[in-house]
């Protein structure tokens, strides 16, 4: 009995640092794999060439594109702003008058402007690009292709695409007003 007693203590000691040091372990990697799962690391895309990505558009939303689908790379020789919206985000209604505005002035400057609707409902956004008279090119990005591919964080987001397929800056999250869609614009225009 002296004998058990003698090694319980130094046992009992060694134990729990151990657990605990295994259990802090365990925390940190469990940690670490939830938060690259819920939210994996962002590509900045920032003044890199544009990925590539094919959008089938709605039908009525075509903007003079007489493909069913549109292809990105497609758009080579024309600036592009690309726009990722929702019918259900209210910032994207602050920023629809501007973007349908600067198609308007823009499509005859060699800009083409794509609309990629971000997880909507095809009827709700059908209705959001009737109440909005959107008149450019747009589809639905139902399978996530397109937002997966540009790494987006929310919506709105615009990328601005020079003639050579190169995104010009940064991203711009956020709904974007006339003056700052001049200057953007301003950037890729072709030559």
């Amino acid at each position: 009995m002296t004998e058990l007693t003698a090694r319980t203590p130094a046992n009992r000691r060694k134990l729990p640092a151990l657990v605990i040091v295994l259990g802090i372990l365990i925390v940190f990697v469990g940690g670490l794999l939830a938060v690259l799962l819920i939210k994996p690391p962002q590509k900045f895309l920032c003044d890199q060439p544009a990925p590539d990505f094919t959008l089938k558009m709605f039908d009525q939303y075509r903007g003079g594109w007489q493909n069913e689908s549109l292809k990105l790379s497609d758009l080579r020789g024309k600036g592009v702003v690309l726009n990722f919206w929702a019918s259900w985000c209210q910032p994207c209604a602050e920023e629809a008058a501007a973007l349908e505005n600067s198609w308007k002035q823009y499509k005859s400057q060699g800009i083409e402007f794509v609309g990629v609707d971000y997880y909507d409902q095809e009827p709700v956004a059908l209705g959001y690009l009737q109440k909005f008279a959107i008149t450019y090119p747009n589809g639905p990005d139902l399978a996530g292709a397109a937002s997966k591919v540009y790494a987006i964080k929310g919506v709105p987001e615009t990328f601005f695409i020079n003639p050579e397929g190169k995104i010009m800056g940064c991203r711009v999250e956020g709904p974007l007003t006339p003056d700052e869609l001049g200057r953007r614009i301003a950037q890729i225009l072709p030559k």
